[in-house]
């Protein structure tokens, strides 16, 4: 028993450790602040960015490929630079992330699988 709220506390720590090597990675370019970085267990959502400058990520994304992964990490913390879908919020993503447009498809298709 238990379920999804098991596989949460199984794997929440293991998403911590993944999105914060990962924001890591992509700050050496962005070079950005952020505040807490929250791993949650959202039924709709892969990530948010407060306007205070928080991160919040679905626990699922370390059962996503590493494109992913990276593409909702980048998405996330360009949010901390424009808080829109902006093309000045695209092209940001785009620095790191040129398949961008890719990505949202497929994450599309992960989410209705």
């Amino acid at each position: 028993m238990g379920g999804p709220r098991r596989d949460y506390l199984r794997d929440k720590e293991g998403a911590r450790d993944l999105v914060m090597e990962r924001l890591a990675h992509f700050n050496q370019h962005y070079n950005l602040k952020w505040g807490r970085v929250a791993i949650r267990n959202q039924r709709s959502r892969w990530g948010s960015c407060s306007k205070q400058g928080n991160l919040n990520f679905n626990y699922r994304i370390a059962h996503l490929p590493p494109h992913l992964q990276d593409y909702l990490v980048v998405h996330e913390m360009c949010h901390l630079r424009e808080h829109n879908h902006s093309r000045a919020f695209w092209s940001l993503v785009a620095e790191t992330i040129p398949s961008y447009a890719t990505c949202r498809r497929e994450l599309r298709k992960a989410v209705r699988s």
